[in-house]
């Protein structure tokens, strides 16, 4: 159980930590993601975490991990991630009313905090989104809510 979110964390919460991306190809050794403004990294972070929670919401685990990181898409339990998606009243009654709280860059990672609420639970949670490039695009690395 998760004390702080009293006993239920949101499928998010399952998804391993930040895994070293897989370079494959010059594009990418050039594009390191915390060279990016705080306003570039929010722009891209902030879809990202949209469109998480909107799937979460509704429960679609394919459009929750399309956009997950090659290391991260295979460390996930698909079977762990489906029951949470169907039994976490969390996971399924995330709020759109979300703020960003800051950036943390390291090494070729940046991790976006939110403030996240529910529609249905009193309270706040911290969201957790790790990016970086894999294949010269933006994936998730990482992704939990606390």
């Amino acid at each position: 159980m998760d004390p702080l979110s009293g006993g239920e964390k949101a499928v998010m919460s399952s998804v391993m930590s930040p895994v070293k991306p897989v370079s494959s190809g010059d594009q990418e050794a050039r594009v390191n993601i915390i060279e990016k403004s705080d306003e570039e990294i929010l722009a891209m972070a902030n879809l990202l975490w949209r469109d998480l929670v909107k799937a979460s919401n509704e429960g679609k685990y394919g459009e929750f991990a399309k956009n997950f990181s090659g290391s991260l898409a295979r460390a996930i339990d698909q079977v762990v991630a489906g029951h949470q998606f169907a039994n976490s009243e969390l996971a399924r009654s995330l709020s759109e009313d979300v703020d960003s709280l800051g950036i943390i860059r390291r090494g070729a990672h940046v991790t976006v905090l939110y403030r996240q609420r529910s529609t249905k639970k009193p309270g706040e949670w911290l969201g957790r989104l790790v990016l970086g490039y894999e294949d010269g695009k933006v994936r998730i690395f990482g992704a939990s809510i606390f």
